[in-house]
């Protein structure tokens, strides 16, 4: 339902810059934004901000004093503190989520008759739950799931179709599993015995705290001995690969493709970003980052930035950038210095030349003079 620019502005506590009548009934990209949506400006500065006919943007409240100029009765700007947060609950109320559906254990679901399933649980259609397992309440198993035995998954926890939970998995309370993800294969250990690569027995398991969110097509291997942990209120991003034996600390952020080798540990709020890959035993400390595809065979320092292939301080990595940028100067410089070189040793050569003939010439004036003074002493 279509929603006045004024009534937006006083759920949300904002002000209105514009026309307060126009009518939004959605929420857009400030790229697609156009009649009847709303956006948000994410810019700090009034540059790049334009009106768009018949739209709403939501802008900071730094930004009301140059943004008031661009306003007019074709437009408007509603001024908030958080532009990006009130865009959220304004999608919201455009696109409600659907509603929780109540299906309780499906006919067509495999739920072995030991295992426990709490109050409010939905088990879809063409999940497996075996031998032992624990389901806490309102959890959502969804087609396809398997649940292998003695799992145990806590209360309000969502896997989605294609989950594979290995035996004796640990899953807390609200975590999501989103699709395809596999918890619990074995760590990819082997030995060489007589030429052959033998495999490396896993007896460990996976322990996935409370509200964990795990990415699509993510893995996370068990432990060799002990537990594989994924701290609490960790994110993983989809296809992120957690080796055996790590220990992720709480609140982590990891974003798609990072691959972390056996026996990795981190502190809280550690951050990675795309593609970061992490060589085993190494330890990252509590608040570090790691950009793109930084490659880390040791130990970073709590609260550090590290980027680059060797990870490196990122201070140091741009120093290096910007020394790589400078080359085809310092290139030029290079070959004219060598040329001056050259030219010099040239010079150098003819000097040395004119040298030599001189104290030749010195040499042959002093003979003849201690030749001649005999003869003239004697005169």
């Amino acid at each position: 339902m279509a929603i006045t620019v004024a009534a937006l502005a006083e759920w949300l506590d904002g002000q209105v810059l514009g026309n307060e009548t126009l009518l939004i009934d959605r929420a857009q990209s400030l790229s697609k934004a156009g009649s009847g949506s709303i956006a948000f400006f994410a810019g700090t500065k009034v540059a790049g901000l334009k009106p768009v006919e018949g739209a709403a943007i939501l802008i900071a409240q730094e930004l009301s004093g140059l943004a008031a100029p661009l306003a007019n009765e074709r437009c408007a700007f509603i001024v908030v503190k958080h532009p990006k947060e009130a865009l959220i609950r304004v999608a919201g109320r455009f696109t409600p989520r659907r509603a929780r559906p109540e299906i309780g254990i499906s006919c067509h679901a495999y739920v072995s008759a030991t295992a426990r399933v709490g109050k409010e649980t939905n088990i879809h259609p063409g999940a497996q739950v075996g031998a032992g397992v624990i389901v806490g309440d309102r959890c959502d198993i969804h087609p396809g799931a398997v649940i292998g035995r003695n799992c145990r998954l806590g209360d309000d926890v969502v896997v989605y179709p294609n989950v594979v939970l290995y035996d004796d998995m640990i899953v807390g309370n609200r975590v999501i599993l989103h699709a395809g993800a596999v918890i619990g294969a074995d760590g990819f250990g082997y030995r060489t015995v007589g030429g052959r690569h033998e495999h490396i027995p896993h007896f460990g398991t996976v322990r996935i705290e409370d509200d964990v969110e795990v990415g699509a097509n993510t893995t996370i291997d068990r432990a060799m001995v002990d537990e594989t942990v994924i701290g609490q209120g960790t994110k993983l991003d989809n296809q992120v690969m957690i080796g055996h034996n790590c220990e992720i600390g709480r609140h982590n952020l990891f974003a798609s493709q990072v691959g972390f080798a056996g026996s990795v540990t981190t502190g809280d709020y550690v951050v990675c970003a795309g593609q970061v890959g992490i060589a085993d035993h190494a330890h990252l400390g509590s608040r570090s980052v790691l950009g793109p595809k930084a490659g880390v065979h040791g130990d970073i320092p709590e609260g550090q930035r590290y980027v680059g292939v060797p990870a490196v301080p990122e201070v140091e990595c741009y120093r290096s950038v910007l020394a790589l940028q400078k080359l085809p100067e310092m290139r030029q410089q290079f070959r004219k210095l060598e040329r001056q070189v050259a030219e010099l040793a040239v010079l150098a050569d003819q000097l040395r030349k004119q040298i030599g003939e001189a104290e030749v010439a010195e040499s042959r004036l002093s003979v003849k003079e201690a030749v001649s003074r005999p003869l003239r002493d004697a005169a």
